[in-house]
């Protein structure tokens, strides 16, 4: 599989979004690095500098920041007496405004000791009346929190936060929007809660809102969650970045935990950190009753503003990334496009998997023949567009307009049950295999590169470990006994040497790197799903 480039798309337009270059649209491609993926390599003067400064420097700021942090509760705790649910008075009294600059004064120490010496602040901060929310993006960190301290907005967090000794006061005070798992109807009462908030004309604080709704790598924008753009009401972006050269910062779903991440950064001299407040957004009518429009082109904004592209990856992306099977997908690979794609053109794969047999047999029967666009689409029963010419374009290596149907089938079942390996392998040798069941080293080969979503993929030091016997050919059998026999056998024999195998999509150049909210849309509930690391709060 590869990604073949294509001209640029255009964005749904809007009145707003027009005045901001709309000629200038970014193609929502994928990121040349997977977005929930982050790697941090350490040069032998970097692990130096990190033992020295956490034998001296690492404790006295751990201890100050705590410091600061017990310092601040007492404040928080008399100033959250009573209920957090009714309306804050107007004007606010004088003992809120002392108690607000003495924790932002506090907050800001807590940051400084942290190696948070300046943090640049660029734009104006709009009031409450002319933007109730402020949307904030890329959301890589806990750290993201220092944007929140700076602005005393309110935050969407989890009900669970509350009841965490200190930090639960602490988050209190700001008067957030909580967020229960265990509540089944928790996710449409917060949207209610945000928009009654934001059309109040400026009687609540202004919220600050994540709308990724899960933590990324910086490296783009993810598709963004509705939940702040229901209210139709005018919003501020607001854009991070983490301009340092070692990224100790970011804290995704696969790279290094949130203590480490804590450790490594308060082990650097200093980092940095720029705040951007963009111009307010006033939504258009059109972008007021669609509210997945309103948020797609609040996003390229604040895309254009980073110099980063927007992708239609979302959390479930992730999910396929970071499933763990025996073929544990590549930073770069092309299936989250693929899967991307495939929801894109109106098909499920959790509907598609009864349907995999169905298509093996016949991608099967073509016998190894390819097929043009027309005959892809009567193949998926989807008419042909832009989406599924897209997608055609994966298979069709060669660039001559055909493509084998059987590597859409394995690429399929991969992204049907990702962790499923052999079931997707034992698909594969039923279409690619002989009359009895025998394949060669140059299919497997062609298997996995579908299977792993990359162009070049050595196979033949697996190949002959599976062929004992040296015959050069193969059943899924040999392959079954030697994967349960080599459950790792794909960091052992198809990329050794390398954190990744070459892939589909060309990395960028590397962007200055940069999460924190509950994902609230009523519409994507996350009831009953596992985490893939559990995650401190």
């Amino acid at each position: 599989m590869r990604l073949r480039a294509r001209g640029p798309r255009a964005f749904p337009a809007s009145s707003a979004a027009a005045s901001v270059g709309a000629g200038d649209a970014r193609r929502r491609a994928p990121p040349g690095r997977n977005p929930f993926v982050h790697e941090l390599r350490l040069s032998a003067l970097r692990k130096a500098q990190i033992a020295f400064m956490t034998l001296t420097l690492f404790p006295i700021r751990l201890l100050l920041a705590v410091t600061m942090m017990l310092l601040a509760w007492p404040f928080t705790f008399f100033a959250t007496l009573g209920s957090s649910e009714r309306e804050p008075e107007q004007p606010p009294a004088m003992w809120r405004k002392v108690v607000d600059i003495l924790l932002k004064a506090i907050m800001r120490t807590m940051w400084f000791a942290g190696g948070f010496h300046w943090v640049v602040v660029k734009g104006q901060q709009a009031s409450p009346p002319e933007a109730a929310i402020l949307t904030l993006a890329p959301h890589s960190s806990y750290f993201d929190a220092i944007a929140v301290t700076l602005t005393m907005s309110s935050i969407v967090m989890k009900a669970e936060s509350r009841d965490i000794p200190i930090w639960g006061t602490l988050i209190k005070y700001i008067r957030p929007v909580f967020v229960s798992r265990s509540d089944q109807d928790s996710r449409r009462k917060t949207v209610e809660q945000i928009r009654r908030r934001a059309q109040s004309n400026g009687k609540w604080p202004q919220m600050m809102i994540f709308p990724e709704g899960t933590c990324t790598n910086r490296t783009c924008l993810i598709t963004f969650k509705p939940g702040a753009f229901i209210p139709g009401v005018p919003v501020q972006p607001v854009v991070l970045r983490y301009p340092n050269k070692l990224d100790t910062i970011t804290w995704t779903w696969q790279g290094p935990g949130a203590l480490k991440i804590l450790w490594l950064t308060l082990c650097q001299f200093h980092n940095r950190v720029e705040i951007e407040f963009l111009p307010v957004y006033s939504p258009s009518e059109e972008e007021k009753k669609d509210p997945a429009l309103y948020a797609s082109n609040v996003r390229r904004v604040m895309a254009e503003a980073l110099g980063i592209s927007v992708t239609d990856y979302t959390f479930e992306d992730c999910q396929l990334a970071l499933a763990e099977g025996q073929l544990r997908l590549p930073a770069d690979t092309c299936l989250l496009e693929f899967a991307r794609l495939v929801r894109a053109l109106g098909l499920k794969p959790e509907t598609l998997e009864k349907d995999l047999d169905k298509y093996s047999e016949s991608a099967r029967m073509q016998r190894g023949g390819r097929m043009g666009l027309p005959e892809f689409a009567e193949y998926l029963g989807v008419p042909v567009s832009d989406t599924l010419e897209d997608m055609f374009s994966l298979f069709d290596e060669g660039g001559d307009g055909k493509m084998d149907p059987r590597e859409y089938v394995v690429a399929l079942s991969v992204v049907c049950r990702p962790s499923q390996t052999l079931d997707t392998i034992q698909l594969a040798f039923k279409m690619y295999g002989s009359h009895d069941g025998y394949i060669h080293e140059g299919t497997l080969s062609s298997i996995l590169k579908t299977a792993l979503g990359v162009t070049e993929l050595s196979v033949t030091s697996l190949f002959q470990a599976i062929d004992q016997e040296g015959t050069g050919r193969i059943t899924f059998a040999d392959f079954c006994r030697f994967a349960e026999a080599f459950p790792h056998f794909a960091e052992e024999y198809l990329y050794p040497k390398q954190t990744h195998p070459d892939t589909c999509a060309q990395t960028p150049p590397a962007p200055t790197p940069n999460g924190f909210c509950a994902d609230f849309s009523p519409e994507n509930s996350d009831i009953g799903r596992k985490p893939f690391r559990k995650k401190l709060d």
